[in-house]
């Protein structure tokens, strides 16, 4: 599929994005100086020979970056953010707790990721992924399979695929005219592809370190801790849905959920204050996920390939390694998908790769041995077998039923562009 994309010839640009992937792969303890260096080499190269937007040198990346800051904030924001959360939420003693809920035996993974996926339904997945690895964290010990670590990555992926505020892909499907109805159809594909996963990472964690049987008789939960962590998930809800409800042509001008999740973070602060020691290593963590979807997005990839099931089966696997908000982008400007079977493919597809979704690189941050894709593959490969097995059972459930509106995404506004041009001209 990748072929159809690039012919008649492959753009230099594609050999030096799979160049830092391959880098990524192969040096993933210095993951985040690769991702740097295919960053400053797409950009040299894209100044010196083949500009952006049909605008040359300093002035075309200039109008790029004007297109793309909004998600490049938007996503430090959340990354940073829900960074400080996790630590939050551990302080609150809750984790401590869990052991008196979640089951004594091995089921206590599937529990667990079934947290996950509901909270990711109504939460960013990002934040679902921290709260759940800060959970696993706490009951196994800090001894956390890999593979496990994987299944919370797609359990969060999963949940948000459904649901039009629970992942950033299906939010843009609601902003352009796509029904929140439609996009439910990505649920019958992400609960069998959670349940798969669910059933072999609690097996291996159950193996690998049993959960503990019993919380500590003296845990005390900090409700107030937990109060500042519910204040700054509802703050991010909060603006997601009014932005927009309400006035979703701004939604591409500022970025309103990462601004609001700092700003809930820094008017907590003085009830319960945040560990900011931990924002330098988010930052970094920020920094390489940054310079991969500014990557993705320099990509000259114009157009899809014709709308059908195996094409969208195929995009899944791409998304692990391409960022799924420029691939749904270009779904949406050209129209004829099947949006709820879309966004289970570019939404659960990231799960493949610790790299391939924004809570893969968030949970790192926890679990920094996570930042090995052969470890990842090989270890949660039932995520590989689960998106294939989710993606067959909703198209043998209900088809495939392409939406017959074409180029819902509006291309952005030349003028805006224009005026950054005259600017650095």
């Amino acid at each position: 599929m990748l072929a159809d994309m690039m012919l008649p010839s492959v753009p230099l640009e594609f050999v030096l994005f799979a160049g830092t992937l391959l880098g990524i792969a192969v040096f993933h303890r210095h993951s985040l100086q690769v991702a740097l260096a295919g960053l400053a080499a797409i950009v040299t190269y894209k100044l010196l020979v083949t500009g952006f937007h049909g605008e040359t040198g300093i002035a075309g990346f200039a109008v790029h970056l004007s297109r793309e800051w909004v998600t490049l904030a938007n996503l430090l924001g959340l990354l940073v953010g829900f960074a400080l959360l996790a630590q939050h939420f551990h302080d609150s003693r809750v984790p401590d707790v869990m052991p008196r809920i979640l089951p004594d035996d091995w089921t206590s993974g599937m529990v667990l990721l079934a947290m996950v996926f509901i909270l990711s339904s109504f939460l960013d997945n990002i934040a679902a992924a921290m709260i759940g690895g800060s959970v696993a964290q706490t009951v196994y010990r800090n001894k956390v399979h890999m593979g496990f670590i994987a299944a919370i990555v797609a359990a969060s992926n999963a949940g948000g695929s459904g649901s039009v505020v629970g992942d950033t892909t299906t939010t843009m499907m609601w902003i352009h005219g796509v029904s929140p109805f439609e996009v439910l159809d990505a649920y019958v594909a992400a609960v069998v592809a959670t349940a798969v996963c669910a059933v072999v990472a609690a097996r291996q964690q159950h193996r690998h370190s049993p959960i503990l049987h019993d919380a500590p008789a003296d845990v005390v939960v900090d409700w107030m801790r937990l109060g500042v962590v519910i204040f700054i998930l509802a703050s991010a809800i909060t603006a997601n849905v009014l932005v927009n409800l309400h006035w979703p042509d701004l939604a591409d001008r500022f970025p309103f959920v990462g601004a609001a999740v700092i700003a809930a973070i820094a008017v907590s602060a003085p009830l319960r204050a945040p560990h900011w020691q931990l924002v330098p290593e988010a930052l970094k963590g920020s920094a390489f996920l940054l310079s991969l979807v500014l990557c993705a997005s320099m990509m000259p990839v114009e157009h899809l390939p014709d709308p059908s099931w195996r094409t969208t089966l195929g995009l899944g696997f791409v998304s692990a390694v391409f960022d799924n908000i420029p691939l749904t982008a270009l779904a949406l400007r050209q129209g004829g998908y099947d949006w709820g079977m879309l966004a289970y493919a570019v939404g659960f597809g990231g799960s493949m790769i610790w790299f391939g979704s924004s809570a893969g690189v968030a949970i790192s941050s926890l679990f920094p041995e996570a930042r090995s894709v052969g470890g990842w593959v090989a270890r949660g490969w039932h995520v590989i077998l689960a998106y294939v097995a989710g993606f067959l059972v909703l198209l043998w459930a209900l088809g495939w039923h392409p939406d017959q509106t074409r180029n819902l995404l509006t291309p952005p506004s030349d003028h805006a562009a224009h005026a950054v041009t005259q600017k650095f001209s």
